[in-house]
């Protein structure tokens, strides 16, 4: 099992994500929670948080969380249900494995804020590639 230091290493390279702040909080494999600290950049016109952060901090959790120990999975398909307006400062991404087979991977990813907020509800299937 390699330790949070570690994958934090290889998934510096994930530069649209840590590029946009995101950071790996717990890992492990076929789980992980990531955040992003919200800023001005982070926000759309009317002020609210752009929905394409909640869904690059989900997809990064699912990368973190199918590869974590080995590299070979990459999405296929997902799905993203917005739920309600980001409340807190900080957002929070926790991706867990629900099927993981010989060709595919299946992860549903809750999206939440530092206030409790569930904001966005993610499923997202993966392929086996390597």
């Amino acid at each position: 099992m390699k330790t949070l230091e570690e994958i934090r290493e290889i998934f510096k390279n994930d530069r649209f994500a840590t590029e946009n702040f995101a950071v790996i909080e717990e890992a492990r494999e076929k789980y992980a929670k990531c955040s992003v600290k919200l800023t001005d950049r982070h926000k759309n016109a009317m002020g609210g948080v752009m929905g394409g952060v909640h869904f690059m901090l989900a997809d990064f959790a699912f990368a973190v969380a199918s590869n974590c120990e080995h590299m070979g999975v990459v999405s296929v398909s997902s799905n993203i249900t917005f739920l309600s307006g980001v409340k807190g400062d900080i957002l929070y991404a926790e991706a867990k494995c629900i099927k993981d087979g010989r060709t595919t991977c299946y992860y549903t990813v809750d999206v939440y804020d530092d206030r409790g907020t569930k904001c966005a509800a993610v499923t997202i299937t993966g392929c086996h590639v390597g």
